[in-house]
C-alpha cells in the first residue's frame, strides 16, 4: 500500500494518550473492540466477545489513509456513507450510556501496538478481505495478539468449506444474535482530535454524486421496514432501472459497512413480511450474499486474477484505452449502456441486470480487460464489496471456466426494461427528442427523423463504438476456442478450490467431465436468475 509518511494526518491517538487510560491499581486495562466493516453494536460477535471477557471496552475505528488517499479505490460518495455510518455507531454507543467510538488515523497495526503496549487486549471480527487485508490482519494477529472472532456464517480452516456449506448457512441464519449486557461494562474512549469532518477535511472528500443515501444503522433499520412492507412488488421491480431505484430493497451499502447484519435481516424478514414469492427471492439474495463471500473468503485472488488460468491474459492484447473511456462515460453509442454508465457515476448504484449488462458489453461486445472495468465499479459504487463486485464481475465474464456464458444484447434491454425510454432519456437528454421506437438503435433513425427532432447521430451522439453483431460473433469464436481448456483446468483441486463453486470440488470436477462449447446463456433462463447479485 505504501508509506504512511505522506498523510495529511498525523497517526493517532498518541502513546501518552493511550496511557492516560491506565487504572491507577495496574489492573488489566480492557479490551479494545477494533471496528472495520461492522458498524453496529447489535449482533455483533467481537462485541460480545469483548464483553464477556473484560468489564472495560474501548470502540476503535482507524482511519486507514490506504483507503481514503488516492491510492485507496472508493469515490468520495462511498466514503462520506462510511462516515455517516461512524457517526451512527458512535450515536449507538452513548445511546448505552457509553463514552462513544475512538476515532484513530493511521497504520492499523502502529495504532493498536499503542494500545498492546499499554496492556489492551484487542478484538476484531473475522472477515473476508483482499490480500490487504488479509496481510494486515495477519500482522494484527502474529505481533498484537489480536483476537479474531467468527461470526459471519461463513466457513474457515476447513478442508473442503463448500461441504453442507447451505446447511451450515442455515442454521447460523437461524442462530440466536450475539447479545451482550452494556450494564456489565464501561465503554471506554480516548480523544484523539481525529473526527470524520478532519478526515474528510484533510483528504479533500467532497460529495458530488446525487440520491446518496444516509449512512448508519437508524437509516438502514427504516429502510430494511419500509422494503419488507413492500416486499410483495421486489420481484416486479429487480430488472428495470426505473422500477429497481425503489422497488429493490436499497439495503446493499448498509450490509457492506456492517450497520445491519445479514442475520438481522434475514430475520426481520422471515418474521415480519407476507410470505410469497418477494419474500422468497429477497431471502435467496441473503444466501447468495454470503455465496459470494465465501467465494473471497477462500481465494483473495478474485480481486486481480482470473479464477481460470486459461483466461488470465484474456483481452489484455485488446486492450483500447479510447474503447474503455467510451464505455466509463457513457459514449458507446449503445444508449442502455451509457445511460447506466452515466447512472453510475451521477449516483453510484445500478441494479443488477444493468451492472451485468454493462460488465457483459464491456468485456464481451469492447473486448477489453476485466480488471479495468471491475474496479472502475468498485470505485464508483457506494455499495462497492469486493466479495461481490469482483465475484460478479468475474462470472459474468465467464472467467471460472463453467457452461453458461451470459451475452446481454443493449439493444434488447432497452425494449424489455425502459420501454418508455425513461430511463434512458433520463440519463442520455441527447437522445430524449427521438422517438421512442428509435432508442434501442438510434444510428438506424432515419435522417429526416433525425433532422426534425435534431438530433444527428454521430455528432450529437455517437454512432456505435464497435459492430455489435461482429463483436459478438468474433468473441463467441474466441472464447469458444479457449473453452475446452478452461473447463479442464477447473477441474484440477486448486483450480475448483479457487472456484469455490456452491457444488464445491464434485461440480468442477463434473464440469471438466463434460466439457464442450460453452452455452451462450443471453441472461433470461434459471441461471441467470439463480446468480443475480443481492440488491
Amino acid at each position: 500500500m505504501g508509506s504512511f509518511a505522506d498523510a495529511p494526518l498525523p497517526v493517532a491517538p498518541d502513546a501518552e494518550a493511550v496511557r492516560s487510560l491506565s487504572r491507577p491499581d495496574d489492573a488489566d486495562p480492557g479490551t479494545v473492540v477494533w471496528h472495520r466493516s461492522d458498524l453496529r453494536i447489535a449482533d455483533h460477535p467481537a462485541v460480545a466477545a469483548a464483553a464477556d471477557e473484560s468489564d472495560r471496552i474501548l470502540p476503535l475505528f482507524v482511519f486507514d489513509p490506504g483507503f481514503h488517499d488516492a491510492r485507496g479505490a472508493a469515490c468520495d460518495a462511498r466514503i462520506a456513507f462510511l462516515h455517516d455510518c461512524l457517526r451512527d455507531l458512535d450515536r449507538q454507543y452513548r445511546d448505552v450510556d457509553g463514552a462513544g467510538l475512538t476515532y484513530a488515523h493511521g497504520d492499523p497495526i502502529e495504532v493498536l501496538s499503542r494500545f498492546a503496549d499499554a496492556g489492551w487486549d484487542a478484538v476484531a471480527s473475522a472477515t473476508a478481505t483482499g490480500r490487504y487485508g488479509r496481510r494486515r490482519d495477519e500482522r494484527a494477529r502474529e505481533r498484537l495478539g489480536v483476537e479474531f472472532v467468527d461470526g459471519d456464517g461463513l466457513v474457515r480452516d476447513a478442508d473442503r468449506p463448500r461441504a453442507d456449506w447451505s446447511d451450515r448457512v442455515e442454521a447460523w441464519l437461524a442462530a440466536e444474535p450475539f447479545d451482550w449486557d452494556p450494564r456489565s461494562v464501561a465503554v471506554e474512549r480516548v480523544e484523539t482530535g481525529i473526527t470524520p469532518e478532519r478526515v474528510a477535511d484533510a483528504y479533500g472528500v467532497e460529495l458530488t454524486k446525487t440520491r446518496v443515501p444516509t449512512g448508519g444503522r437508524e437509516a438502514g433499520r427504516e429502510r430494511l421496514h419500509a422494503f419488507t412492507e413492500e416486499i410483495a412488488e421486489y420481484p416486479g421491480s429487480i430488472s428495470s432501472p426505473v422500477d429497481a431505484r425503489d422497488g429493490t430493497s436499497g439495503l446493499s451499502p448498509y450490509l457492506r459497512f456492517g450497520c445491519l447484519s445479514v442475520r438481522e435481516v434475514h430475520r426481520h424478514v422471515d418474521e415480519r413480511a407476507p410470505d410469497g414469492r418477494g419474500k422468497s427471492m429477497f431471502v435467496s439474495r441473503l444466501y447468495w450474499n454470503r455465496h459470494y463471500t465465501q467465494k473471497l473468503l477462500d481465494w483473495p485472488g478474485w480481486l486481480d486474477r482470473a479464477v481460470n488460468p486459461v483466461y488470465e491474459e484474456f483481452n489484455r492484447d485488446r486492450h483500447d484505452p479510447d474503447l474503455v473511456a467510451a464505455w466509463k462515460d457513457g459514449e458507446t453509442g449503445f444508449p442502455m449502456v451509457d445511460a447506466s454508465m452515466r447512472c453510475l457515476r451521477e449516483t453510484g448504484w445500478l441494479n443488477f441486470r444493468m451492472r451485468a449488462l454493462c460488465a457483459s458489453v464491456y468485456f464481451h461486445i469492447l473486448q477489453q480487460p476485466w480488471r479495468i472495468g471491475a474496479d472502475h465499479f468498485y470505485e464508483h459504487l457506494i455499495d462497492g464489496d469486493p466479495a461481490i463486485n469482483y465475484t460478479q464481475w468475474q462470472s459474468q465474464c465467464g472467467l471460472v471456466g463453467r457452461p453458461g456464458l451470459r451475452l446481454y444484447d443493449p439493444r434488447k434491454q432497452i425494449r424489455d426494461q425502459d420501454p418508455d425510454g425513461e430511463f434512458v432519456s433520463r440519463w442520455v437528454p441527447e437522445l430524449a427528442p427521438l422517438p421512442v421506437a428509435h432508442l434501442d438503435a438510434p444510428e438506424k433513425t432515419p435522417l429526416a427523423v433525425q433532422r426534425e427532432v435534431g438530433v444527428r447521430i454521430g455528432e450529437t451522439y455517437p454512432y456505435p463504438v464497435v459492430d455489435y453483431e461482429a463483436a459478438r460473433s468474433e468473441f463467441r469464436e474466441r472464447y469458444g476456442a479457449a473453452y475446452p481448456a478452461a473447463a479442464e483446468r477447473l477441474g484440477e483441486e486448486a483450480i475448483a478450490r479457487r472456484a469455490s463453486l456452491s457444488g464445491g470440488i464434485d461440480a468442477a470436477e463434473s464440469i471438466a467431465a463434460d466439457h464442450g462449447e460453452p452455452d451462450a446463456d443471453p441472461g433470461t433462463g434459471s441461471a441467470q436468475a439463480a446468480l443475480d447479485e443481492f440488491e
